[in-house]
């Protein structure tokens, strides 16, 4: 659920982004709504508006949301500034490829495994299945870094589509085999176990 609340703010974007260029007056100001540099002021603000409300309910962000928000902020920001999409395209690749990073980091760094401790509270592994589970998730990132890179520069008039229904395809897909595998284990977990007497 955490990782489809990332995709609300891709949503709107999507749907700025496909509406036709035209002004818009809100409260005695003339705005344009529709085409890129207008998606992407409504990409920063509903992402701070998200994490926010997410921030106040919760007390804190986890760390994966802190950077989401601040690549937002950053490459979302230089796009505007500089009135050029390539900033914007290279936010789903950089914020990919740092969560690799950040997994395949703590197989070096830190006394658990990344995955371990996002999962550990909830499932008991042995300490090569959540070895394996970990290397599957900086895959997992790199495959999806490098998929938007392409996407976004070789294939530029479905990149933004791409950016929305094709990372939420490919996490959905990905989580789904990760619950098949993870499935396998706990059900020969459950059997070597030994029961307790009460």
């Amino acid at each position: 659920m955490k990782q489809l609340i990332d995709f609300i703010p891709l949503l709107l974007f999507l749907i700025v982004y496909k509406t036709d260029p035209r002004m818009v007056d809100l409260a005695g100001h003339s705005f344009e709504l529709g085409g890129i540099f207008s998606a992407t002021k409504v990409l920063i603000a509903s992402s701070v508006i998200v994490y926010g409300l997410l921030f106040l309910k919760q007390r804190k962000l986890e760390k994966g949301q802190w950077l989401t928000l601040i690549a937002c902020l950053v490459f979302g920001s230089l796009t505007l500034a500089f009135h050029s999409e390539t900033f914007l395209k290279w936010k789903a690749p950089v914020v990919n490829w740092l969560f690799a990073l950040a997994f395949a980091g703590s197989h070096f760094i830190g006394k658990q495994l990344l995955i371990k401790r996002m999962m550990g509270h909830a499932l008991t592994l042995p300490d090569p299945i959540w070895a394996k589970l970990n290397v599957a998730w900086v895959v997992f990132f790199l495959f999806c870094g490098a998929a938007n890179l392409f996407v976004a520069f070789t294939y530029e008039q479905f990149w933004v589509d791409f950016k929305v229904f094709g990372s939420l395809a490919m996490t959905l897909l990905f989580l789904v085999a990760q619950g098949i595998y993870l499935s396998r284990h706990l059900h020969d977990s459950d059997r070597t176990t030994p029961k307790t007497e009460d």
